[in-house]
């Protein structure tokens, strides 16, 4: 029987504005120094599974073909925001136990607000900072 601490975690990625201009795998398709970073630091989780919220797409697997968009959760209203978690949270129950699976959120407020109540075992290590702390905290916990 598994410990909690030996459960690999699930990261949940928001997406970023910095995009490549061509269709791309969505690992691939955001470019920001910060998004770089959030990956490589689930990566060193070694976690169970890797997805990107996406303000357009919701839930998106890694390997998920898509079309640059430009679309944010930071300007959008609270109903939209709450419907777009309502979808992650379907997604997320077609592929993980929401009860007993540990996430980690690597996620901005808005992106965050409505689904980390929903999820049973989940840490946000960024939670409250700016977008420049959260680079050097990813800096730092990815020794950089």
């Amino acid at each position: 029987m598994n410990s909690k601490s030996d459960k690999r975690p699930i990261v949940l990625i928001s997406c970023v504005k910095s995009k490549r201009a061509v269709p791309s795998k969505a690992r691939e398709l955001y470019t920001s120094p910060l998004f770089k970073k959030m990956m490589s630091y689930a990566l060193l989780l070694e976690p169970k599974e890797i997805f990107i919220l996406s303000a357009l797409h919701g839930l998106l697997d890694l390997d998920t073909v898509i079309l640059p968009y430009e679309k944010t959760l930071n300007n959008m209203k609270v109903k939209d925001r709450k419907d777009w978690s309502d979808g992650v949270i379907a997604s997320l129950e077609e592929r993980c136990d929401l009860r007993n699976d540990e996430f980690v959120l690597l996620a901005g407020r808005k992106y965050s607000e409505f689904l980390a109540p929903r999820l049973s075992h989940v840490s946000q290590p960024m939670d409250g900072l700016s977008q420049g702390r959260r680079l050097k905290w990813l800096n730092e916990q990815c020794h950089v």
